[in-house]
């Protein structure tokens, strides 16, 4: 565990780092924090490469994050935009732990600069994003206010990028169940929602369907224009 001084220094290491020169936007940052982070972000991914349980490699990535957490906020403050593989992979990491806010806020430092993800990962960071906070919502893992507010800010970050059909539709999906209050644990009656709500989450569902007709949100559809046709008054 880094000690308060330590996790100042280090913080402080990122930002003179980044003050120090001009730096090639496309190229890895230079000096002791950057090369610091490397040799612990290598030391945790051996550790995590001889863990065989999701779970368990969770658990470890929650307890390894506290390690970049001062690094990453002297990254963030200096804003110098450099490619920066210690920052792309603990966004990740910041994913798979759930801890939702801090990864929106790294990645939108990333999509403004340009990072890439690391060779493992097989999507780019726009594609991610929508598929990790849309499965979570969907699975129920991201509930309530925080999955309409953290879905919403999802979808406006990767908004003028380009990312598969499927993927946006699977967050239309998102939205429209998260409006709902439902999950792939807990279906809810449309009944007992008002037609605001009601409407919304039909419009979303509605606008998934059209990027996806497999999206699997039919059967919602019909239960919202049921719902809603029901509320009209008679002729």
């Amino acid at each position: 565990m880094q000690t308060l001084a330590q996790r100042h220094r280090l913080k402080m290491l990122a930002l003179q780092q980044a003050a120090a020169a001009p730096q090639d936007a496309h190229g890895a940052p230079q000096g002791s924090a950057y090369e610091l982070m490397q040799a612990q972000l290598h030391e945790h991914l051996r550790t995590l490469k001889n863990i065989h349980s999701v779970e368990k490699k969770i658990e470890a990535k929650r307890a390894m994050l506290a390690d970049f957490e001062p690094y990453l906020d002297g990254v963030l403050q200096a804003n110098s935009g450099a490619q920066d593989v210690v920052l792309s992979t603990v966004l990740v990491w910041h994913i798979d732990v759930g801890n939702w806010a801090r990864a929106l806020q790294l990645a939108r430092y990333a999509l403004v600069h340009g990072l890439k993800l690391p060779d493992q990962y097989n999507r780019d960071l726009p594609t991610l994003l929508i598929d990790e906070y849309a499965d979570a919502a969907l699975a129920g893992k991201l509930t309530g206010e925080d999955a309409l507010k953290h879905l919403s800010a999802v979808g406006e970050l990767t908004q003028a990028r380009d990312a598969p059909d499927q993927a946006r539709a699977k967050l239309h999906k998102a939205v429209g169940w998260a409006l709902l209050g439902k999950t792939a644990m807990a279906d809810v009656d449309p009944k007992n929602l008002p037609p605001g709500t009601c409407q919304a989450a039909l419009t979303h569902l509605l606008r998934a369907i059209e990027l996806w007709p497999q999206v699997g949100v039919k059967k919602d559809v019909e239960r919202l224009q049921r719902r809603l046709a029901g509320d009209k008054p008679a002729a």
